[in-house]
């Protein structure tokens, strides 16, 4: 990943929040977008069937969301729930021990 940086949170309730963050000015949000829609991509193919909410059994579930800030600048947000089996298998993908990549 070029654009994204992600992090990785974990909670008490078994949850753990990914968050795949970048911002870049409106030129640069296409490329920052296909990005995202890679992640998804992986998301589907490796743990398809299984995306609802964690709280729930599944394994995964998103949020994306797209801010135009001041200044020309856009701030992409792609959040996940994930199960543990996920935030593994999406940190060997796509990040270290942290997943900020």
């Amino acid at each position: 990943m070029r654009h994204l940086t992600f992090d990785l949170t974990d909670s008490s309730d078994d949850i753990l929040t990914l968050e795949a963050m970048a911002s870049t000015r409106e030129a640069g949000r296409a490329a920052v977008m296909v990005e995202v829609e890679q992640v998804l991509a992986w998301a589907q193919a490796e743990f398809g069937g299984r995306q609802g909410p964690v709280e729930d059994g599944f394994a995964w579930d998103h949020e994306l969301l797209v801010q135009h800030e001041a200044g020309g600048w856009v701030t992409v947000t792609l959040t996940f729930s994930a199960s543990a089996e996920f935030a593994e298998a999406f940190k060997a993908t796509f990040g270290g021990d942290d997943a900020d990549e």
